[in-house]
């Protein structure tokens, strides 16, 4: 006899109290396996696949695409043991069956980690999704799906309210996302197999909520990719030439009878963009920050790098070299890698350096960490690097990527700007920023000379030390900058 068992939204660690549905993996009428995603969400932090702990048939889903969905909430329901026969011994481990085909529960739990955890699972292959059809329950049965079922399709839920089995009606009228996405799906259908250049669920997104072809966009992106701007611009320009074309203002406000001003636009602080602001203001209510700055002279460290990069070595990143710097310094100034816990009143050291970078993608400004950074080479720095922030711009990175940073350096110079008073990064301590290197005079050896200069920022918490503190560190960091070579000393 079948269970039906509900799958909520689980904690998805970091204080994090809600996600944003962007895509659903599954319909209902699908044979699902232990641990396989069921539904990818946007957090504050990064978009994650959720997978489902039960394994068997999906009978109902709660929350279109685009919903927020509060830890807790029901995210699908999931008939345990609902499984066909000629299904149930297949999946990722059973041998000698389908590749790719759907396990059932118990194969599917022997198979799996049973692990829930955003970026976590099997390490067996996903299952192959599978629909269960009137009349038949085999392979042949969920090949395809006519035009008229998917026209008659009920709503998501609509297998909700199936009677404790879900059986073979409620699953063939359930499954079908149609409405909204409707004249899209006939656009597609027209348009045969031409594929467009876009990887975020979220591009994708967007352009299905505003009816928008992503064929009629161009890509700004490398290889034409089409990027969140492109869709944003171009939603942009259809509603001014729409607003145009009818001559109609819209009203805004409390006042309903006041007009808006042409072109206004109104985003919602939701998602990472609400997360940040939120942390920001966090940031500025509770630590009582201050900053210092130096001018220093990078020509040296710029000659360095050159000498590293030898052909066929791998290259070393500058920022590698900036990171390398500060693990160093705050070896000799660990007051600055620590927390403040304010609910005991105590300064927290900490042992490790997990060191945070900015890092500026499409979907805003995030923070990745690279783990024990104190105890990595300027090459391993600097392939890390590369790795989060190519991973950072494809939206893939994980929570754990994203968190439990111990201090954050910050290269704001690639923006070409020559300071900043950055705000730390809630509950780190401090934050090194760096601005732009660029060719200035400069007194070097007792004469005036061009040389590659480059200003250095401190914002540090004030409970966690004094200036003498910070203005060692800064020191410390601007005399191995103009001179690599003090790194040698005590090694």
């Amino acid at each position: 006899m079948a269970v039906v068992r509900e799958f909520t939204l689980p904690d998805l660690g970091e204080g994090l109290t809600e996600a944003t549905i962007v895509q659903w993996m599954v319909e209902v009428g699908e044979v699902v396996a232990v641990d396989q995603p069921v539904v990818e969400v946007e957090t504050a932090k990064a978009m994650v696949e959720v997978p489902c702990p039960y394994g068997g048939v999906v009978t109902a889903r709660f929350g279109a695409e685009g919903a927020e969905v509060p830890v807790g909430a029901p995210l699908v329901t999931v008939a345990v043991g609902a499984v066909p026969d000629d299904l149930a011994g297949t999946g990722p481990s059973a041998h000698g069956s389908e590749a790719g085909a759907p396990a059932g529960p118990a194969d599917a739990a022997e198979a799996g980690s049973g692990n829930v955890l955003v970026g976590y699972g099997t390490s067996a292959a996903a299952a192959r999704r599978r629909r269960i059809r009137p009349g038949g329950t085999g392979p042949a049965a969920g090949a395809s799906r006519p035009a008229e079922q998917v026209a008659a399709a009920g709503q998501d839920r609509s297998g909700a309210e199936a009677a404790g089995v879900p059986g073979a009606g409620s699953v063939a009228a359930a499954g079908a996302r149609t409405g909204a996405n409707g004249s899209a799906a006939a656009r597609a259908a027209e348009a045969g197999s031409r594929t467009v250049a876009v990887i975020s669920p979220l591009v994708r997104r967007m352009a299905r909520e505003h009816d928008l072809d992503l064929r009629e966009v161009t890509g700004s992106g490398r290889d034409g990719l089409i990027l969140r701007t492109d869709v944003e611009c171009a939603i942009r320009t259809r509603q001014a030439h729409a607003a145009a074309g009818a001559g109609v203002t819209d009203a805004v406000g409390a006042d309903a009878g006041a007009a808006a001003p042409t072109g206004e636009e109104r985003i919602p602080l939701r998602g990472m963009l609400g997360a940040a602001a939120e942390k920001f203001s966090r940031s500025r209510r509770e630590i009582p920050e201050a900053t210092c700055w130096v001018d220093a002279d990078a020509t040296e460290l710029l000659a360095a790098r050159r000498a590293m990069n030898v052909p066929g070595a791998p290259k070393v990143s500058l920022l590698a070299l900036l990171a390398r710097i500060t693990t160093a310094a705050l070896a000799r100034f660990p007051q600055l890698n620590s927390t403040v816990d304010t609910k005991t009143q105590e300064i927290v050291r900490l042992p490790a350096v997990h060191l945070g970078f900015a890092a500026q993608t499409d979907r805003g400004l995030v923070v990745p960490v690279v783990r024990d950074a104190h105890a990595r080479t300027v090459e391993d720095l600097s392939a890390e690097f590369a790795r989060l922030t190519e991973t950072a711009r494809e939206g893939g990175l994980s929570l754990a990527e994203l968190t439990h940073g111990t201090f954050t350096l910050n290269n704001y110079g690639v923006f070409g700007v020559d300071g900043s008073t950055p705000i730390i990064n809630h509950p780190e301590a401090a934050m090194l920023g760096v601005g732009r290197i660029a060719a200035k005079p400069w007194v070097h050896n007792g004469e005036l000379a061009v040389r590659q200069v480059v200003q250095l920022s401190l914002t540090f918490d004030h409970r966690v030390c004094d200036g003498g503190t910070a203005g060692g560190f800064l020191r410390f960091v601007a005399d191995c900058v103009e001179q690599p070579a003090l790194l040698l000393r005590g090694m």
